[in-house]
């Protein structure tokens, strides 16, 4: 397997805030966590993201020292975590129901944590008044939970870690209990503001499209595994196996044979390869243009289409299978119904991927 497990680390380049080092864990016989390695800089948002069982909540849960792994480690500021406890480690951590207290006041919720410590009054109420400035809640400071919104909510969360000046952010899919319409605003709002912050942080998701706006580099997990750590347009672009070109994004795959260092296309044209014998190849369906089918090679029909904000999606059954295919509305000339019989062409043969074997 490729080794994915982000940009090595430059003699020149500062050391990393966080570093994950060959971590694995099991829960019995059943293995969540395994060889997983990560360095993540000052100031980067990484985001772990994969299916549920994927292992993203146990590596952040571990981070967080809730659980400890069972082998390889885990350094904060070249610190190693092994050994201090949950509330002495520098981090801070935004839960998907965000666990606020009811009974409590959006200034008593931010604070609470600092008055644990014995801090005094003037200095809790003064780090409290900046987080709630930070996180543009200043005026609802005696409003409790139920009074508030669900980014409202969120943000004190927020604060709530922030007051306690962590050094790594860690968040628990965030996002889960906002609607639709207020996630994807919520998604830039608070990119935005951990920018703005300089905060290291992990971002935990399995929704692929938070991931792509959220994060400076994205670590793609599989069962325990770190697949591939990159940053989002190579995740896309680039995906280092079959696996993530599946996860990530729309694609269509296809069956091919590499021979003297090309593989053949659906159409007709070629794309170059470094891979011998049977191999996998993969097309976005935005690098696929449908035009009239006469004295196309590759040709089907339309078996259904919708239009997708500025886009048309298309499905063309091709000899039994599904080819998906996205095209812009304005440059398009015209919208092909059901049932039509098309040509298919490849765009650009060189943004297709090639992976070994079957995926």
């Amino acid at each position: 397997m490729l080794d994915t497990a982000g940009p090595m680390i430059d003699s020149n380049d500062p050391a990393p805030v966080l570093s994950i080092g060959a971590v694995s864990k099991k829960f019995d016989s059943l293995t969540v966590l395994e060889n997983c390695s990560l360095d993540v800089a000052e100031g980067e948002i990484v985001t772990l993201l994969g299916p549920s069982g994927c292992g993203k909540t146990t590596l952040l849960r571990c981070i967080a020292g809730f659980w400890d792994a069972d082998s390889g480690g885990i350094r904060i500021d070249g610190r190693d975590m092994g050994a201090v406890p949950v509330n002495r480690r520098p981090v801070g951590v935004v839960f998907q129901s965000y666990a606020l207290f009811p009974h409590m006041t959006v200034v008593q919720n931010v604070g609470y944590a600092l008055r644990m410590l014995r801090m005094p009054r003037s200095a809790v109420a003064e780090r409290v008044s900046t987080a709630l400035e930070t996180v543009s809640l200043t005026g609802l400071e005696d409003r409790y939970p139920s009074q508030l919104s669900g980014g409202q909510q969120q943000r004190v969360a927020i604060a709530r870690v922030l007051v306690m000046e962590p050094r790594v952010l860690l968040l628990d899919e965030p996002f889960n209990a906002l609607d639709a319409k207020l996630r994807g605003s919520m998604q830039v709002e608070l990119r935005q503001l951990i920018k703005k912050l300089g905060l290291t942080s992990i971002f935990v998701t399995h929704d692929q499209e938070e991931a792509l706006t959220m994060s400076d580099r994205i670590a793609v997990m599989r069962a325990g595994r770190i697949e591939q750590a990159a940053p989002p347009e190579e995740i896309f672009d680039r995906p280092a196996t079959a696996y993530v070109a599946d996860f990530i994004g729309m694609s269509n795959f296809f069956s091919g044979e590499a021979q003297a260092g090309a593989v053949l296309l659906p159409d007709g044209q070629s794309q170059s390869t470094e891979l011998q014998g049977p191999v996998k190849v993969m097309i976005r369906p935005h690098n696929i243009r449908l035009v009239d089918a006469q004295d196309q090679d590759w040709r089907g029909t339309i078996a259904f289409h919708r239009p997708v904000g500025p886009l048309i999606e298309y499905h063309v059954d091709v000899a039994g299978d599904q080819i998906k295919v996205l095209s812009m509305r304005q440059q398009q000339s015209q919208i092909y119904a059901d049932g039509a019989c098309v040509g298919l062409q490849v765009i650009d043969p060189a943004s297709c991927s090639i992976y070994p074997g079957a995926h």
